[in-house]
């Protein structure tokens, strides 16, 4: 029980944002941004190896595969719903599975795609590849679909893009190699290595290769049925029969019209990634907005042998809410910080988290209505130790040892005391310490010099002796104030700060 609550003080500290900080910004603001044509976005546009790096695991699709997945790629937040629908919905099929993905809420490229649920797994698996995938096509759509027709050609002259039974591959100019199904109402989607089937390779970030086929050639699943979809003029405008792409125009197609999915992505509104790399490591900055709400967020990482930092922030003018947060690591450990407010609901948080090779610790803040919580905790190699105090007089602490020994004790906000040590449980309602849990002592007396109390259990002060908490292999702990600050405790030989 003692190490669960010493554990729930942790997940509680670690649930903050992380604090911002202005450095990666400055690092950033001093490269020079890539050229590109055809961009749409704010910041600066992806040159054409990494849209062909991002564009690599999806290049060798039939081309309305293409299309449903670049669309659904805007959505990130609703391909994940969608995956997680279909798990639960594994019982329907067929007919029966498109009326109700149609009654669903999701954009039609979404849609589409449950009828493909590897495909909606794989993207729903690599959010952030997903993610990355259809800023790409919103802020630069005609360089990715370029990027696909380059991937094509590679493959092609490679021997490992040919027609078959599952599907034909058709070259109508040098720059456009168009895949369609070889049977127009059955759809095999082809599994290959990113990394291989190109002739050269291709890493994509954020993007698990570990299920794919090891060798160069295209492998196919099990066909998936669509002349059901195409019939049914009563449902499913969506269905696979409705997607292409327009590999001249430079965009996808839906219903005959051009699709930029996500209406908050395109343009630019939505936001824009950049990333460099040099001869000392890699940095990448992002900014998002979304005008309808005023809201905007910004974030960034640098990367170099000798460590990474990572910094974000978030802010609604409209509300005054904010989050910001920012991380670092290197050989010796790391740390993390993070701040949230919102002034509608009062409500306020702040931590400070750290671990290196003795061991974690950290102290975070939470405050609502005028309710105030503050948290500490510390993991050695003796042994895990954490308090929790409140504005209102309760207090909390809770410690177990490397050997399985363990003990809490805590006072409410009326003043009643309770203790535990190894299984024996001990309470103070004003009138003197009583065991009500374990095995009684022979001969022992629960209040008076053999007390509870007098050896060190939840008193307020220490008098003529250090509490039993008080380090448990050297771990000093900051005081209240220090924790409201979201300072560390970094251990150091003290005993637990006094209140302030």
């Amino acid at each position: 029980m003692i190490g669960t609550f010493a554990k729930r003080l942790l997940s509680a500290a670690l649930s903050f944002l992380l604090l911002a900080t202005a450095g990666p910004f400055e690092v950033l603001a001093q490269q020079p941004a890539p050229q590109s044509t055809g961009y749409s976005g704010q910041g600066a546009p992806l040159a054409a190896n990494e849209l062909q790096q991002l564009v690599a695991p999806i290049a060798l699709y039939p081309d309305a595969l293409v299309a449903q997945i670049l669309g659904a790629a805007t959505f990130p937040d609703q391909v994940a719903a969608a995956s997680g629908w279909l798990q639960q919905n594994k019982n329907l099929s067929g007919t029966a599975l498109m009326q109700a993905v149609d009654g669903q809420p999701w954009d039609p490229s979404v849609q589409a795609l449950t009828q493909f649920p590897s495909v909606l797994d794989n993207l729903a698996r690599n959010l952030s590849w997903t993610s990355a995938l259809g800023e790409a096509y919103h802020t630069q759509a005609a360089d990715v679909m370029s990027a696909i027709q380059v991937l094509r050609g590679q493959a092609m002259a490679a021997g490992n893009l040919k027609s078959g039974p599952q599907i034909t591959v058709v070259q109508q100019s040098p720059q456009v190699i168009v895949i369609q199904p070889t049977n127009p109402q059955v759809v095999y989607v082809p599994q290959y290595n990113p990394t291989v089937v190109y002739g050269a390779p291709y890493v994509t970030p954020g993007y698990s290769t570990a299920d794919v086929v090891a060798t160069g050639i295209l492998a196919f699943g099990i066909g998936i049925a669509v002349g059901a979809a195409i019939s049914n003029n009563n449902c499913c405008g969506w269905s696979y029969s409705y997607w292409n792409c327009n590999w001249h125009g430079g965009a996808v197609v839906y219903r005959s019209n051009v699709y930029y999915g996500n209406r908050a992505w395109h343009g630019g509104y939505y936001g824009s990634t950049a990333t460099v790399y040099g001869p000392n490591g890699a940095a990448r900055v992002g900014t998002a907005y979304n005008p309808s709400t005023g809201t905007y967020a910004r974030g960034a990482t640098v990367a170099t042998p000798y460590g990474t930092r990572s910094a974000a922030q978030a802010y609604n003018p409209s509300t005054g809410t904010y989050a910001r947060g920012a991380s670092a690591s290197n050989a010796y450990g790391s740390q993390a910080v993070g701040q949230a407010y919102n002034p509608n609901t009062g409500a306020y948080g702040a931590t400070h988290q750290a671990s290196n090779a003795n061991g974690s610790y950290g102290s975070s803040v939470v405050s609502k209505n005028g309710q105030t919580a503050y948290t500490q905790h510390q993991t050695t190699a003796q042994g895990s130790v954490g308090t929790v105090q409140t504005s209102n007089g309760g207090k909390g602490i809770a410690a177990s040892g490397a050997y399985g020994n363990n003990a809490a004790a805590g006072q409410t906000a009326n003043g009643n005391k309770y203790a535990a040590a190894n299984g024996n449980v001990y309470k103070n309602t004003g009138s003197g310490w009583q065991q009500t849990q374990g095995t009684p002592k022979s001969g022992a007396s629960y209040a008076g010099s053999n007390s509870a109390a007098a050896k060190g259990w939840g008193q307020q002060e220490s008098h003529g002796g250090a509490p039993a908490f008080s380090g448990g292999g050297g771990g000093g702990w900051q005081a209240r104030g220090a924790s409201a600050r979201g300072a560390a405790s970094r251990g150091g030989g003290g005993g637990w700060g006094g209140r302030r």
